[in-house]
């Protein structure tokens, strides 16, 4: 059976893309000191599944448990057929003991557009913050029906992350849109508020014009943003090539399913070889089965995250560019200050103000940027360690299905 990874030349990637030892996980899996994030040493000394490591890193999550006052799952899809649209609606249950909340739990539905207008929100009211990405509104490509139940259940898991993100930040977690989006079960009287639940650090940061020239970027955003395009070209690369893969699959299995069931049709014509060659028919189809799992795993479970990851660079070189903005006004200010060549020692209010935003930016962008960090080598880890898998089990079923018609070969008496 060839290789389902071997479909595509590595070649695409070029000689600008070697992969950088900090890019996906914080060190190599090959490494004997592997650990765990609690701290766990991870044995590599042996060929486990695994399955075991994925189980151990689920452990982790499962510590922060008893330390969280939050909790926010999307599920339940439901179709909703109108005159003027047809759209789909998740529920979103909400458990909670802070006492900000009224109830400690609330159950309400909500649509796409009321998580698009969560993360505007967001963006309005804490624009020094990364706000974490929703899915692409229109169709997954590749996906003809947006209201196919795998589109729907793919959809569904992406909102899902977009709220538990939410949730375990310290900052936006505490955000009132986003309790307004858990609690309330008419968000509309809200949305028709537009403008005037924007914070002064949102007003103040939205209209800031391009008039202001950035000089330089301090070096550690440099290498931020030159970080950040570097992942988004890998990553884009990476995805461009599993979807490559994954259709490559999909028509190889199409050749698979008109392969075996000639040799059954054979096996009809030749009494002597009916039993191997309906066992070589069976093998077949047990191989197509094994394939179709592989490539609704890399669906369903892979391309989700490398695009989800995609999206999220762009966010944060989104709050790069406001970050950049507010200096370089900041400078602007400070200039002009200068040029005036007044005896008075004190800077201006709207200079340390703004002076205060660039500060406030630098905090939140670096603090944000590790968190996001942290979270993107868990993801990765967990992700690879889930392809590997995935991948061991299609080859391990195909061997099966392979060694089982041996027997049928070996056993057949000759005839004289």
């Amino acid at each position: 059976m060839p290789h389902p990874l071997a479909t595509s030349s590595s070649e695409e990637m070029g000689p600008a893309l070697t992969p950088s030892p900090d890019l996906l996980l914080p060190r190599s899996i090959a490494d004997k000191d592997l650990s765990l994030p609690n701290g766990t040493p991870v044995d590599t000394s042996s060929p486990a599944s695994s399955s075991s490591l994925l189980n151990r890193l689920q452990l982790d999550d499962d510590l922060d448990v008893e330390t969280r006052d939050l909790f926010v799952t999307v599920d339940d899809p439901k179709k909703h057929v109108c005159t003027m649209e047809t759209y789909i609606t998740y529920r979103v249950t909400t458990k909670t003991t802070r006492a900000e909340f009224d109830l400690p739990e609330y159950s309400v539905r909500r649509r796409y557009q009321d998580f698009d207008w969560l993360r505007n929100k967001l963006e309005e009211s804490q624009p020094t913050h990364l706000i974490p990405p929703l899915p692409e509104k229109f169709v997954v490509k590749g996906v003809v029906d947006r209201f196919s139940e795998e589109f729907v259940e793919t959809r569904r898991k992406a909102l899902d992350k977009f709220l538990k993100r939410i949730t375990d930040h310290p900052v936006l977690s505490f955000n009132e849109h986003f309790s307004i989006f858990l609690t309330a079960k008419d968000l509309n009287a809200y949305k028709k508020q537009g403008m005037a639940l924007l914070s002064k650090m949102g007003e103040s940061v939205k209209y800031v014009t391009g008039g202001y020239k950035l000089r330089s970027r301090p070096l550690e955003f440099a290498a931020i943003g030159d970080y950040l395009d570097t992942f988004s070209l890998k990553l884009g690369t990476i995805d461009r090539i599993a979807q490559r893969i994954i259709k490559e699959q999909l028509e190889y299995l199409v050749e698979l399913r008109e392969y075996g069931p000639v040799y059954s049709t054979w096996g009809g014509l030749e009494v002597e070889l009916s039993e191997p060659l309906e066992g070589v028919s069976a093998c077949i189809g047990n191989c197509c089965t094994a394939l179709e799992e592989l490539s609704e795993d890399m669906t369903e479970d892979f391309l989700p995250v490398l695009r989800e990851y995609i999206l999220y660079a762009e966010s944060m070189k989104n709050v790069l560019k406001k970050r950049d903005q507010v200096q370089a006004e900041y400078e602007a200010k400070l200039e002009a200050v200068a040029l005036k060549r007044e005896d008075r020692p004190k800077v201006p209010t709207d200079v340390e103000k703004c002076q205060d935003r660039v500060e406030c930016f630098n905090a939140d962008l670096k603090a944000d940027m590790e968190r996001w960090q942290n979270n993107k080598r868990q993801d990765f880890r967990q992700l690879l360690m889930g392809m590997a898998d995935k991948n061991i089990q299609y080859y391990e079923k195909c061997l099966t299905a392979w060694e089982s018609i041996i027997p049928l070969l070996q056993d057949k008496p000759e005839t004289k």
